[in-house]
């Protein structure tokens, strides 16, 4: 099974940092990926976003975002709550 939480970022990006660390302060477990470094990570990236070049792009169940919005990453985080009750 895919992560269900994933966030594509570079290094110096302080929005990505940023949207790590909404994650992390709420619990909420998620892989990371640079793409700076990692080419497939990069592929699969765009591949995702539909071609974006921004970072972060962050996808949570099968919603992706590119930016970090606080907003609208805590209502797509809702849908952990419901597949954990569905577990």
């Amino acid at each position: 099974m895919r992560e269900k939480v994933r966030v594509y970022s570079t290094p110096g990006c302080p929005y990505c940092k940023m949207a790590k660390e909404f994650l992390s302060k709420k619990g909420v477990p998620f892989t990371a990926y640079d793409v700076k470094s990692d080419k497939e990570a990069l592929k699969e990236m765009k591949k995702i976003s539909g071609g974006a070049l921004r970072v972060p792009v962050i996808s949570v169940c099968n919603e992706v975002m590119v930016g970090f919005d606080r907003g609208r990453l805590e209502q797509a985080l809702s849908c952990l709550e419901q597949s954990s009750k569905i577990e």
